[in-house]
């Protein structure tokens, strides 16, 4: 687990470089919807070879709801946003806002933030400002979706540390994504004329969005979520801008601000100051990075119990 973050946080920021040519060649949800559905179906076939443990009860609606709030509700806000002309770099300056939104919720979770931590919040936060501060350029309606797309990364991950800490990743992601795509499909059908303009484009740009980002990014994110804090796992958001603007000079030639290197590195120490909490965690999850979460203090719901006798099995990644 120790390269899990630092992981992550690549595979997660590619998603805005790999989103640039399947938004030129078709509508945002029509893309989103694509993407949803084809890893869906993927993870499912994934699940069934593998025998992962399929959540019952409650769970599976406590899971639609992450799955609706962090799949659906973020990216289709995001991307509707981006395909209006919205800036990448804006886009990922309002995600990267998401760790101030879970701790201030963390009252949810009973979570607490230590004066070390607070302070690597504030310097994740004004690393995420740096990163895009030569970038600004704002419209209402993109704010607006922006700040929906936040809305729905921040209250899935409290929503899904609250209620369905232990639910598999392979099973439990499949889930998410199954229920996403025709919630996401239907909007398309309402707001949007669904066409393809660049059938090799959109088939490239939901190729890698399917595999790494829907895939294997939220595979390591259900991960981290089953093992460690919902406030330190949103850390990691603080280097999405930075990251992103590293990759987009990297891939795509935009260039890159001394400001955006100067926010990677605010941002990372941010991070590592919010993550000092790191080893007490570990010790009261069990001691080693293999060991089974705690379980929560509240009781489970029902549905949960169904797979904790196979949380070894659900750390497992593609």
């Amino acid at each position: 687990m120790a390269l899990a973050p630092p992981v992550f946080v690549v595979l997660w920021s590619s998603a805005f470089i790999a989103g640039i040519p399947g938004l030129k060649a078709a509508p945002a949800l029509l893309l989103m919807f694509a993407r949803f559905a084809v890893a869906g179906v993927l993870l499912t076939g994934y699940a069934l070879v593998t025998r992962a443990p399929w959540p019952r009860g409650r769970a599976v609606a406590h899971i639609a709801v992450t799955g609706l709030l962090i799949q659906a509700v973020q990216f289709g806000a995001f991307y509707t946003a981006l395909g209006m002309g919205f800036p990448a770099a804006v886009v990922s300056l309002v995600q990267g806002l998401s760790p101030v939104v879970v701790v201030l919720a963390g009252r949810f979770l009973g979570e607490t933030v230590t004066r070390r931590q607070a302070l690597g919040f504030a310097l994740g936060a004004a690393g995420v400002v740096l990163a895009v501060a030569d970038r600004v350029s704002l419209s209402i309606w993109g704010v607006l979706l922006c700040l929906l797309g936040l809305l729905g990364l921040s209250a899935g991950t409290l929503y899904q540390k609250r209620f369905v800490p232990r639910m598999d990743v392979r099973t439990g992601t499949a889930v998410q994504l199954l229920v996403s795509a025709p919630a996401v499909g239907l909007a398309c059908l309402a707001v949007e004329t669904p066409r393809v303009s660049d059938w090799t484009a959109f088939g490239a740009s939901v190729t890698w969005m399917v595999l790494v980002n829907s895939i294997a990014a939220f595979i390591l994110l259900n991960t981290m979520l089953l093992r460690w804090s919902a406030g330190r796992v949103s850390t990691l958001f603080f280097l999405t801008p930075s990251v992103t603007a590293v990759l987009a000079w990297l891939l795509v030639g935009q260039s890159l601000h001394p400001l955006a290197v100067a926010g990677l590195v605010l941002g990372g120490a941010g991070v590592l100051l919010a993550n000092r909490r790191a080893a007490p965690e570990q010790a009261a999850d069990g001691g080693g990075p293999g060991s089974s979460p705690a379980a929560p203090p509240a009781r489970p719901s029902a549905g949960e119990t169904d797979t904790e006798e196979n949380l070894e099995s659900s750390g497992k990644v593609l």
